[in-house]
């Protein structure tokens, strides 16, 4: 079954990667990434830009807005995902316990919709 894990933090409460701390984090989310790579159940996963680099998108009465920033305001940003494929929600719990950001941030664990059954 296919879940997404939403990595969500505070970006504030994020250690500066430029520091040995942070270098050590960094260190963590590669060995983390191969660990689930050479599981075979990643599918995939990416870092995103922080949050103020986002642009908005709604229509409203049929005209366009864009709004910079993300849609809400919230101290925790989405940071990025991974797209596992494991056989039920408890791996995918499993999984999300691993990251190396869980003793400061969140991560939400959500099923794929498949629409081919």
């Amino acid at each position: 079954m296919l879940y997404t894990l939403l990595i969500y933090g505070d970006p504030s409460a994020a250690p500066d990667y430029e520091s040995p701390e942070g270098q050590a984090e960094m260190q963590h989310w590669m060995s983390y990434t191969q660990e689930l790579a050479e599981s075979g159940q990643m599918k995939a996963g990416e870092a995103l830009h922080p949050g103020q680099t986002a642009t908005t998108v709604r229509v409203r009465d049929g005209e366009t807005l864009h709004t910079d920033g993300p849609f809400a305001e919230t101290k925790e940003m989405l940071g990025g995902f991974y797209l596992i494929d494991v056989p039920d929600l408890d791996a995918a719990l499993a999984w999300a316990s691993k990251m190396p950001n869980i003793d400061y941030g969140s991560v939400e664990v959500r099923p794929v919709v498949s629409f081919e059954q």
